[in-house]
C-alpha cells in the first residue's frame, strides 16, 4: 500500500509540474520579449540543477548499487536530447504564435500516442495489443484535434464608439 501511495504521489507531482510547464514557460518567453533561446537556456539550467546536481548528491548519500554502462549512458542521453528538443519545439510553437491553452494539450495528447507506438514497436508486441487499446489511442488523437479546433480565441475588440462586431454583423445580416 505504501508503494502504491508513493507511485501515485510521484505521478501527481509529474502531472502538476508538467501541467504548469507550458504556461510558465510561455510567461518566461513573453517576459524575454518573445526570445526563443533565452528561455531554453533557463530550462537547461534548471534541468542541470535538478537532473545533475541533485542526483550526484543523492547517489553519494544513498550508496546506490547501479553502474555506468555505455548502453545506459547512450539511451539515457538520447532521452535527454529528446526532452531538450521537445522543450525547443514548445518554445518555437509559442514563438510562432501558439498559446499554452492548445499547444500543451496537443503535445500531451500526441506524446502518449508516440510513446505507446514506439514502445509497442521496439518490444515487438504488435500482435498482443487489443483493438480497444488502439481505439483509445484514436480517441486521444481525436481529443487533441478537438482541443485545437475549439481552443478559446480572443474576441476582436469593438471599434471605438460603435457596437461590438457581433452586433454589427447581426444588424448587417438583417439589412440594417
Amino acid at each position: 500500500m505504501k508503494s502504491a501511495f508513493l507511485v501515485l504521489s510521484a505521478v501527481a507531482m509529474t502531472v502538476l509540474c508538467w501541467g504548469v510547464y507550458g504556461p510558465v514557460l510561455h510567461g518566461g518567453q513573453e517576459a524575454m520579449s518573445g526570445s526563443r533561446l533565452r528561455p531554453l537556456i533557463c530550462v537547461g539550467l534548471a534541468y542541470f540543477v535538478i537532473a545533475v546536481i541533485v542526483p550526484i548528491a543523492w547517489l553519494s548519500a544513498s550508496g546506490e548499487q547501479g553502474q555506468w554502462t555505455f548502453s545506459g549512458v547512450f539511451w539515457s542521453s538520447a532521452a535527454g536530447a529528446a526532452g531538450a528538443l521537445g522543450a525547443l519545439g514548445i518554445i518555437l510553437a509559442f514563438h510562432f504564435g501558439g498559446k499554452p491553452v492548445y499547444v500543451m494539450p496537443l503535445v500531451f495528447g500526441g506524446a502518449p500516442v508516440i510513446n505507446a507506438l514506439w514502445t509497442i514497436y521496439w518490444s515487438r508486441e504488435w500482435k498482443n495489443v487489443h483493438p480497444v487499446f488502439y481505439a483509445g489511442l484514436i480517441l486521444v488523437i481525436v481529443g487533441a484535434v478537438t482541443v485545437l479546433v475549439f481552443a478559446p480565441r480572443k474576441s476582436k475588440a469593438p471599434e471605438a464608439g460603435g457596437p461590438p462586431a457581433s452586433i454589427r454583423s447581426t444588424v448587417a445580416d438583417q439589412g440594417g
